[in-house]
């Protein structure tokens, strides 16, 4: 389970953007609108049975085979954290915990153990989420079985009014959540309980985070949960939506039998809203944390929340979207010059929460930057208000969404189940209508041509103005760092309205990826692989491509390509320096293109591809739709024949990138993971950490010299391709751009550089951070006999792990939030195994429970495991592979392993015999064969003041 809070300020993020599905209306009704004086409704999509039960609980249905045999099932409980009394801080979410705990006809665990037996995991098929507004209980399960489908309707009516809330349980869980409110703190946790007030000042969801107080947690009485559950689980405050491989008619029988039957509530406690109340003034936050690891500048206008539920604001949404876009790239343009302002920054207009939205500018700055990166952010946003955006700016704009809504509606049949049900939960929450994607590519080709630069322009005045104003910062707190004081950031404001500031201007990228087309290559041989539907061709410069045609999707055409010597044939004394090989690229561009030009030239298209430079291979990966096939080729061919160097635009990215490192240092986190890596590379200079150090070593030119050397030569690469295509038709297309990569005939393969983990058990601890939390990790290590099915054992093993250690250590001793088990194996250069598993607790219980899990893995090893647990293994990995074989991304992945592991392409379907002769014997030869406890890498993280680590 998890907590979430719904605010849109991440780090990275990139543009906000508009989603189709959300609404629409055709835009014959912006003219009805208009002569009218009438708002003319949004229609819901036509293919979704809407109702409403006559104990008033909502309900949505659609029908949809992506993918098939599936259903996704939601209940939707219109209650979260800004609802809990004083003493119930933590509560809502507490709550949705306990719905696993056992129901009145479910008691315990059985709901989870329950879904495992038929295939699903805990996490991926079985989960929820509180927020400050709602709590979200989600479910995938099988439709090809009645019984099952019945079962999944029970749960939900279970949960919406029978949970049991029994004492035992609840002590139990308890510690659980407590481990997740410790799993967040940290730096950014602190800071943000320090800057969220002032946001939402006045408000209630200032003092509501949805994870809630540690003292209400470790103190609440049952009866105070309970009056949570009695007050606000109720029909009338709740909707479930079902989407997936399904009859709609029976679906909404069962609805009817299992939620209908939950009675109406008598006497309810209305439903508030809590408002973010405006502001005159510009509120600030200044915040600073030894363990910080980055500055940021977030600055908000806030807005109260608008609905989408009319033809007019409907299309204003897209003038918003474009008016974002532009905003975006902008500030990446910006990004790419010397010595830019901030690292990173972006703009997004959005929810904050149910009652309010915003406009925000947020920037990542390096160190002693936020005043700069301050004033940069208001000089960009007051010269979109003084000269607005060009012509050219909107053009890119609109044809990029035109271009995402046709992709969405040619996907339309082929779209995920849980997309829908996202949308209608949405519907729900928000009282707004979710519409079809026909009706999203009317109004978008009919609404955009009419959309004018001037009224786009306009949102920069009305969204940036003086009034409900927030900035709030944060940046590491050490010596040599000054942050503005709030009086300096108040002044910026009133700075940039005298400012000298020119337009924008930018010039046009070139019309043409490549200018000369070559003259390509011939096929010179052909096969075929029937068994699984694909061909082989193999060009005359030896390139040699394998191709499978799918419907998986409609508009999708995916590749990979791979050849042996990768990073591996740089000896080591040069490593460093020329190890960001294909970073040239990405940062410097292509032919004639900077990488801002060439974002520009892709304006409307759909289409990326990335070369990259692997320990011990080199490649090319990307996809296109199949209009843009060309433009993918072309651009393959550009990475290999006319990669770019420009150092200016290396160093601005690295100077970027340096920031960002700064303050890593800082991090317990990255002290755990920097400790974890030189202690299984046994301190190799190829595996050093990642440190702004580090990157002064880097040299660009012999680094492009590196990437050059690499991309020389495609006779020995292999390209992969997987997607919706005709082999007729992408033919001459193969042999005009990969048959006219560069070809000298080389035999080359990979080097063995030596790196291995430490034999025998090496135990290393580390001690750094304020909070009370600490992790582990043990990684098993050996050799390994590289086969297909010995790679199955091993990935069985661990999902049979995954269930018995959070059994064990979560659900029986409330001693973490979650236990991660990872396998891997590698066949080059030597064929060797890793298995890890990790997990974080409360400082004084991580030997207790590290020794709880060597005790389960002791216990498989000497005793097996139960048909239980091994038809929970099998049924989960059955019924991933079910979903599994009917996308791209798997046969893509499955065709270039097998390829590179020298395994017969056409067995790829035989996984399902693996799987189904799964013996619990096979499970306890691999736990003996794969956990040696002679043999681990074990790796621990305590906080800097915790004395019960010395003895370790």
């Amino acid at each position: 389970m998890r907590s979430a809070i719904r605010l849109r300020f991440v780090l990275f993020a990139g543009v906000a953007t508009f989603a189709c599905a959300i609404v629409n209306a055709p835009s014959i009704a912006l003219a009805q609108e208009a002569s009218t004086g009438t708002p003319t409704a949004l229609p819901f999509d036509s293919a979704v049975t809407v109702g409403t039960l006559s104990n008033g609980m909502r309900y949505y249905i659609r029908q949809n085979h992506k993918p098939e045999k599936r259903a996704e099932l939601r209940l939707v409980v219109n209650a979260g954290s800004v609802l809990e009394d004083d003493d119930q801080r933590g509560l809502a979410h507490m709550l949705e915990h306990m719905a696993f705990r056992g129901t009145k006809a479910f008691p315990g665990n059985q709901i989870s153990s329950y879904l495992e037996s038929v295939g699903m995991r805990y996490g991926p098929d079985i989960n929820a989420y509180t927020s400050f507004d709602e709590t979200v209980y989600m479910l995938t399960i099988p439709t090809d079985t009645a019984a099952i489908v019945d079962k999944g309707f029970k749960i939900l009516s279970e949960w919406a009014h029978n949970i049991s809330l029994d004492s035992a349980q609840v002590e139990k869980e308890r510690p659980v959540v407590i481990e997740e409110w410790r799993l967040g703190q940290g730096a950014e946790n602190r800071m943000q309980n320090k800057w969220f007030p002032v946001l939402f000042s006045g408000s209630k969801y200032g003092e509501r985070i949805p994870i809630g107080l540690k003292p209400v947690l470790e103190t609440y009485k049952l009866a105070t949960l309970r009056r949570f559950y009695d007050t606000w689980y109720r029909p009338d405050l709740m909707a479930v939506v079902a989407v997936g491989d399904f009859d709609k008619a029976q679906i909404e029988t069962l609805i009817k039998r299992y939620l209908g039957a939950i009675p109406r509530a008598t006497a309810p406690r209305a439903r508030p809203l809590f408002p973010v109340p405006p502001h005159d003034n510009t509120l600030t936050s200044i915040n600073s944390d030894k363990e910080a690891t980055r500055s940021v500048i977030r600055l908000l206008y806030k807005e109260p929340k608008r609905f989408i539920t009319t033809a007019a604001s409907y299309r204003q949404r897209l003038v918003e979207s474009l008016f974002s876009s532009m905003f975006n790239d902008r500030f990446g343009e910006i990004t790419q010059k010397p010595n830019p302002p901030f690292i990173t920054a972006y703009a997004a207009e959005g929810d904050l929460v149910r009652t309010a939205e915003s406009f925000s500018l947020t920037a990542v700055v390096a160190d002693n930057g936020i005043q700069r990166g301050l004033n940069a952010l208001l000089v960009e946003g007051d010269r979109v208000k003084r000269f607005g955006f060009l012509p050219s700016e909107l053009d890119r704009a609109k044809k990029d969404l035109q271009r995402g809504t046709e992709q969405a509606y040619a996907e339309r049949d082929k779209t995920n189940s849980n997309v829908y049900a996202e949308a209608y939960v949405s519907a729900f929450l928000q009282s707004e209508p979710s519409t079809s994607i026909q009706y999203d590519l009317d109004a978008v080709t009919r609404i955009l041509p009419g959309i004018t630069l001037a009224e786009v322009n306009k949102l920069a005045g009305q969204w940036m103005s003086d009034g409900n104003r927030v900035v709030a910062t944060t940046s590491p707190d050490k010596p040599g760092i000054v942050n503005p004081s709030q009086g300096e950031i108040l002044l910026a404001f009133n700075a940039v309205k005298g400012a000298e500031i020119t337009a924008f201007a930018e010039t046009a990228p070139s019309e043409n990826l490549v200018d000369h087309d070559p003259q390509g290559g011939t096929i010179v041989s052909e096969r075929e692989i029937k068994e699984i539907g694909v061909t082989e061709w193999k060009l005359s410069n030896g390139v040699r491509v394998l191709l499978k045609p799918t419907d998986f999707n409609a508009d999708q055409i995916a590749f990979t390509s791979y050849s042996p010597g990768g990073a591996s044939l740089l000896p080591d004394a040069s490593y460093i320096a020329a190890s960001a090989g294909d970073l040239i690229p990405a940062t410097s561009g292509v032919g004639k293109f900077t990488v801002i030009d060439l974002q520009k030239f892709l304006a409307g298209k759909t289409v990326s591809v990335n070369p990259s430079i692997e320990d011990l291979s080199e490649g090319v990966s990307g996809s296109a739709s199949q209009r843009d096939v060309d433009t993918m080729l072309q651009l393959v061919y550009l990475y290999f024949t006319e990669p770019r160097l420009d150092t200016s635009l290396v160093n601005t990215f690295l100077g970027r990138y340096k920031g960002v490192l700064a303050n890593r240092s800082a991090s317990p986190e990255a002290a755990f993971s920097d400790t974890l890596q030189v202690t299984m590379s046994q301190h190799s200079v190829r595996e050093q950490p990642i440190s702004a150090a580090i990157i002064d070593k880097i040299d660009a030119k012999q680094s492009f010299d590196f990437y050059k050397s690499r991309f020389a030569d495609a006779s020995g690469f292999t390209f992969v391709f997987v997607g919706n295509f005709k082999l007729d038709s992408i033919k001459p297309k193969i042999a005009k751009w990969l048959g006219a990569l560069p070809s000298t005939g080389r035999k080359e393969t990979w080097r063995d550089t030596g790196i291995r983990p430490p034999k025998g058990v090496v135990q290393r601890v580390v001690k750094k951070g304020a909070e009370p939390k600490a992790r582990t990790a043990l990684i098993f290590t050996g050799p390994f006999e590289y086969t297909r099915q010995n790679r199955y054992y091993l990935n069985a093993l661990a999902e049979l792990l995954n269930i018995k250690l959070r059994e064990a250590l979560r659900e029986n001793m409330g001693g973490t939030y979650g236990v991660g088990v990872s396998p891997s194996v590698s066949k080059d250069p030597l064929p060797s195994y890793q298995f890890t598993f990790g997990f974080s607790s409360a400082p004084e219980r991580l030997e207790t429970l590290t020794a709880a899990a060597l005790a389960q893995i002791d216990s498989i090893k000497k005793f097996g495991t139960t048909p239980e647990y091994v038809n929970k293994v099998k049924e989960a990995a059955l019924r991933s592979r079910e979903t599994a074989i009917k996308q791209n991304g798997y046969w893509l992945g499955q065709i270039a392993m097998f390829d590179q592991s020298g395994w017969p392409l056409a067995t790829i379907p035989d996984g399902d015999k693996l799987i189904s002769a799964l013996t619990a014997e096979d499970l306890q030869r691999a736990a003996v064969k794969y956990l040696r406890t002679d043999n681990y890498v074990r790796v621990s993280l305590y906080p800097e003041n915790f004395s019960g680590a010395e003895n370790r």
